[in-house]
């Protein structure tokens, strides 16, 4: 692996919902998750988070996993029904005592713990009143976030707003294939007005109370044409705007891509709205997967593009083309792209998927993860040389957990995870990123 800046942050994510379990304890009320996952048909094989990795009892030990890989930085993500079981009024302080242990275990460790506030369990009660296509429910997000900082802002200096809200809007809203499974499509975009308009409250709730490091982090790839035509050009485009555009725009420039505009015409868009929204942030939260071939939809289709697949290259265990190069294609177009505006950027997530399990030795040769990971950093360091101002890089995940409607059948864990026992066995990239990582020193 090649050397990165001395300051170079490097971390782990999770999100609550995936990995925590104990979803009846201690006063955490019901998410969107709770009652999707429970929903026949909803998820593979039936799978909920009610147990996930048990990282709610088992906490300890997982900080003891990341002190040993020797990361400086714990992402993690706060169950808002944790804390606020309806997603408002009441506050359940058992909730918020077990992110103060965390957050305290982490810093003995010296481990920078960095939180995130939304990463997809929406509290029940909220959507029962309209969930994000309600623009209370950005208000009761602004709340809910000065209640956290009120909490751990004392210790915790870098925060996440939102994780992936394009693709909560996408899956969630306008396909139906995540919680809360409502098929909306682009009827869904007051979606994306409230979730930014939440991000802007949260920005302005955690400024107050002295936040060090706001960002969003948002899902993004390189949109690649089928083909030369002009439909296909314009299909990118659209796609391009739907993906990447829709989340960036309005917090680095104030303003919606054409597409979107007519949220103001109907009303979504409130006067100040748009100031609030671009508040500068200290940073910029980017998760890469893969990038996304694009051709023009035939006439009669729902929306103006389809999505095709990108042949010659591997695949991961859930079938995601596997391309490194796409990072630094990426990183290196937003900042050309926004020029001025874009602030530092971190990678919050990158990680794969494969088919892996303990060998006679009991050990996990996860070889095609390492191969993976090696690119990707290759990539990442590229595009710092490149000059993209490129601060930190997380991997996805810590430990194989619940992957939303996939159950648990794609592990993304440097962690293995017998979801039977509950046992932890640190995977061979686990001992190669933890190698790689004290040749940085």
């Amino acid at each position: 692996m090649p050397n990165f800046p001395p300051n170079f942050l490097w971390g782990v994510s999770t999100a609550a919902y995936q990995i925590e379990g104990a979803v009846h304890e201690d006063g955490r009320g019901v998410s969107i998750w709770d009652t999707f996952s429970h929903t026949p048909g909803r998820t593979h094989d039936g799978d909920t988070g009610d147990e996930a990795c048990d990282h709610y009892h088992r906490w300890e030990r997982d900080v003891d996993l990341i002190a040993e890989l020797g990361v400086g930085a714990y992402r993690f993500s706060i169950a808002w029904p944790r804390v606020q079981p309806t997603g408002a009024g009441a506050v359940n302080d058992k909730g918020l005592d077990f992110y103060d242990r965390l957050v305290d275990a982490l810093l003995e460790r010296g481990i920078a713990p960095v939180p995130t506030l939304f990463h997809w369990d929406l509290p029940q009660a909220l959507e029962d009143a309209g969930g994000w296509l309600s623009r209370d429910t950005a208000l009761r997000f602004g709340d809910y976030a000065a209640v956290v900082a009120d909490r751990l802002g004392d210790r915790v200096g870098r925060w996440i707003t939102l994780n992936e809200p394009i693709v909560h809007l996408a899956e969630g809203y306008a396909f139906g294939r995540h919680a809360p499974g409502r098929e909306l499509m682009m009827d869904a975009l007051p979606v994306a007005h409230h979730q930014l308009l939440a991000h802007g409250l949260a920005v302005r709730a955690l400024r107050e109370r002295g936040a060090a490091e706001v960002m969003i982090t948002n899902n993004c790839t390189p949109v690649w044409p089928a083909g030369d035509s002009e439909d296909d050009l314009v299909a990118a485009a659209v796609y391009d705007g739907f993906h990447n555009r829709l989340f960036l725009d309005p917090v680095l420039t104030g303003e919606y891509p054409p597409f979107a505009s007519g949220l103001a015409d109907a009303g979504i868009v409130h006067d100040g709205d748009m100031d609030l929204i671009a508040t500068p942030m200290d940073a910029l939260g980017i998760n890469y997967y893969n990038p996304t071939r694009v051709r023009a939809a035939p006439d009669a289709a729902p929306l103006p593009f389809e999505i095709v697949e990108i042949d010659g290259v591997p695949r991961t265990a859930f079938g995601w083309p596997v391309v490194p190069d796409g990072l630094r294609e990426l990183l290196v177009g937003l900042r050309d792209r926004y020029a001025g505006a874009l602030p530092p950027i971190y990678v919050t997530e990158n990680g794969c998927s494969t088919v892996d399990s303990p060998e006679a030795d009991g050990r996990v040769h996860d070889v095609e993860r390492i191969d993976y990971l090696d690119g990707h950093l290759r990539s990442l360091h590229e595009a710092i040389v490149a000059g993209v101002d490129v601060r930190g890089y997380f991997v996805w995940s810590l430990l194989d957990n619940f992957e939303w409607a996939e159950g648990y059948s794609q592990r993304f864990g440097l962690v293995r995870v017998d979801y039977d026992t509950q046992r932890r066995v640190p995977k061979d990239s686990f001992a190669w990123l933890r190698a790689a990582l004290a040749e940085q020193k």
